[in-house]
């Protein structure tokens, strides 16, 4: 049965890779489960033993790159815990999002407007904004602790600079870099404490961070690949 269960998630992440590679293409409106299946190699019908709906199967495609970009950010925590200075960390996390293309289709307003969609997108939230993490931040004197609505001014903040080049209001174009000092800058003079913890306040509180979403991201990886293995033979 492991072995099935190996095989079954191996196809499951193919169906993934198709869905996700046509939801940037096409949008989540025009995209079908026969388009799906087709760009997978499989039939229509392997795709419902999977997911019992297309809004299922793209909540999947959403957590599946979230966790990938939680993780890819724990590992930088890993190498240096002073990642987790608020203007490094955000910097990162913007880097980090340009470079996986649902996350940045997604953050930049291309995959807004859709309503089932943005149930995934709500859904996937939990992982990118846990009051723990904020609290502990916080605690750790990493954020200040005097910013109105801390976690949606920080969001708002962030958001903005993936949204901005779709208005284009002033018609100034930056690179990806550019812009991650950018943001990188603003959080450090606006969301950051004057003076920053010391190389072991610093290992402490990565080390917390890195517990709170390890512990986060198993349920969501369950939920990703919780098809009925009942379908397969015992």
């Amino acid at each position: 049965m492991a072995e099935r269960a190996g095989q079954a998630d191996g196809r499951a992440d193919r169906i993934l890779d198709a869905a996700a590679e046509l939801l940037v293409r096409l949008g989540y409106r025009k995209v079908t489960i026969e388009d799906i299946a087709q760009r997978a190699g499989i039939g229509k019908g392997t795709v419902y033993l999977h997911w019992r709906t297309k809004q299922q199967l793209f909540e999947a495609v959403l957590l599946r790159e979230t966790i990938a970009y939680v993780e890819e950010l724990l590992d930088g925590l890993r190498r240096d815990p002073a990642m987790l200075l608020p203007h490094r960390f955000v910097s990162e996390s913007f880097l980090v999002v340009n470079d996986r293309p649902v996350l940045r289709a997604l953050s930049e307003g291309y995959l807004q407007g859709q309503h089932r969609f943005a149930d995934a997108f709500l859904r996937s939230q939990e992982l990118l904004a846990s009051e723990r993490f904020y609290g502990l931040m916080i605690r750790h004197g990493l954020l200040r602790d005097d910013v109105p609505n801390l976690s949606y001014t920080l969001s708002a903040t962030m958001m903005g600079f993936h949204l901005h080049d779709t208005a284009n209001l002033i018609g100034v174009e930056v690179d990806t870099r550019a812009k991650a000092e950018s943001i990188s800058f603003i959080v450090r003079h606006a969301f950051e404490p004057p003076e920053p913890p010391g190389p072991e306040e610093l290992a402490k509180a990565a080390s917390e961070v890195i517990d709170v979403f390890e512990a986060l991201i198993p349920p969501y990886r369950t939920w990703i690949y919780a098809y009925e293995r009942t379908h397969e033979p015992g």
